[in-house]
């Protein structure tokens, strides 16, 4: 087995070229899989951290997935602290502003919907979808992006808005 030139990621110039690499497509990646409410620059940065306090025992070809590990492992973290958060929290009801009833209603409903469907769609469709329309993404960037020919991203998206169509006919 041959050695690498670079047995682990202490080397300032390795740990930079690791950050431009992957800090921006994992923050992403997270965001769309997590939420913004779990704050995933954060968590990345955290990810980076780590992986430099741990620079020794990480190779440079192992630190992506570790990268991804410690990130997601960071994020579920935050998810059950917030969980924990709102158990104990008080929701005061929100202040409308010359909308009706029935408006609010609708509204809320819609988006409690969509956050379902959002929420059963697969993962793989959900990120490419997510990438495409809140982003604004080629088709191209997010087969890029996510490791994938341009035809499985469209694909992808497709599918999305299929199934959102779908699970909201009756709400338009």
């Amino acid at each position: 087995m041959a050695k690498s030139l670079h047995p682990d990621t202490c080397d300032k110039g390795i740990f930079s070229a690791l950050y431009e690499k992957y800090a921006q497509t994992l923050t992403t990646i997270l965001r769309y899989k997590y939420g913004d409410n779990t704050n995933p620059a954060d968590k990345v940065q955290e990810a980076f951290i780590t992986l430099w306090e741990n620079c020794k025992k990480v190779a440079p070809k192992a630190a992506r997935s570790y990268l991804y590990t410690v990130a997601g492992n960071k994020i579920l973290n935050e998810i059950k602290h917030q969980k924990v958060v709102l158990k104990y929290q008080n929701l005061k009801p929100g202040e409308y502003d010359h909308e009706t009833p029935e408006f609010v209603l609708r509204k809320k409903e819609f988006l409690k919907r969509y956050q379902q469907a959002l929420a059963d769609m697969k993962e793989d469709d959900r990120i490419a979808f997510l990438l495409n329309k809140i982003d604004g993404k080629t088709h191209q960037q997010v087969a890029d992006e996510l490791g994938i020919t341009k035809k499985v991203a469209e694909h992808r998206i497709y599918g999305a808005l299929h199934f959102l169509k779908s699970r909201l006919k009756e709400m338009t």
